[in-house]
């Protein structure tokens, strides 16, 4: 089983032409308003690519808490880890251009509550795999890895947003790290890495690690993953792109119920990156999530890994 500790907003997406200038008012057509959160977002890539996953956070006792605990149970992500907190529930205003690039301003509410203690230690077996990102507490976060950890379950960490450098006991701990190509260089900043490459960066944070994975995404130029045997390289899946908002987390998601079912690194890095460039083509993270079928129908359409 997946266990995703993280956050669960309400996303308010707008389409624009193009993005405004300090000072500067825009109009947008329509909008719409859609479950979202990192932590939410990966828990449904998961658990439609296949794996049993359970989501762990904090919701408000509000229209958006109850939205964002339906969204979830109605994809059968297990939610009786979700809280409920006196804080309203997160809430992400989103603006997408006409490229398809979107601009995020997130308002973190009752995520802010979100606690390792809400897992329980018997479910942090080695039959299971413990998935983060940063958007609750950092404290928080860690804490739930180095527990993890001491349990022999799997730990995988999305450093996303990246505010400061992850603790060297952290970084031993982790089995997978993944950050995109701008966390990867801020990540290289806060921990005063002299690498100038993204491969450099990736080599760098497995050296520091301990049988560490590092995973780069790097938009539509694919993805890399560095080991300490292994380096590989994955391109993106070309499609008609509508949103790239969640397409991080989907891979994220995607990838880590690979490894959760048994699959190689390169079969994994391959699903994902085909799952998160389907996700690509709807408008809203939660809503292009692809399922395990059309991931595998899809499979085809992209060159295989290829070793650095």
């Amino acid at each position: 089983m997946i266990i995703v500790f993280g956050a669960l907003n309400v996303d308010i997406v707008m389409p624009v032409k193009d993005f405004p200038k300090p000072g500067e008012t825009i109009a947008s057509d329509d909008y719409i308003s859609r479950s979202g959160g990192k932590g939410a977002n990966q828990a449904m890539a998961a658990v439609r690519a296949g794996a049993k996953t359970a989501m762990v956070g904090k919701v408000g006792d509000d229209a958006f808490g109850r939205r964002c605990l339906n969204n979830l149970k109605s994809q059968s992500v297990l939610g009786t880890g979700i809280g409920i907190s006196e804080r309203p529930t997160g809430c992400a205003s989103i603006w997408v251009d006409h490229a398809g690039e979107n601009m995020v301003v997130v308002s973190a509410g009752a995520n802010i509550d979100a606690s390792a203690e809400q897992i329980p230690d018997e479910i942090l077996t080695e039959k299971n795999t413990v998935l983060t990102q940063l958007e609750v507490s950092h404290e928080e976060t860690y804490d739930l890895i180095r527990r993890a950890g001491e349990k022999g379950c799997r730990t995988v960490l999305n450093a996303s947003p990246v505010t400061e450098a992850i603790p060297t006991d952290v970084l031993d701990i982790l089995d997978v790290l993944i950050v995109n190509d701008v966390e990867a260089k801020q990540l290289a900043h806060h921990h005063d890495l002299d690498a100038k490459t993204l491969e450099d960066i990736a080599r760098e944070l497995v050296r520091r690690g301990d049988n560490l994975t590092c995973i780069v995404t790097m938009g539509g130029k694919g993805a890399l993953a560095v080991t300490p045997e292994e380096e590989w390289v994955v391109p993106s899946l070309k499609t008609d792109v509508v949103d790239t908002t969640g397409a991080g987390d989907c891979f994220c998601g995607v990838f880590v119920a690979g490894l959760e079912s048994g699959e190689r690194l390169s079969l994994a890095l391959k699903r994902a990156s085909v799952a998160a460039g389907l996700s690509c083509r709807v408008l809203g993270a939660q809503a292009g999530m692809p399922f395990e079928d059309e991931i595998t129908a899809h499979l085809d359409d992209l060159p295989a890994p290829q070793k650095l």
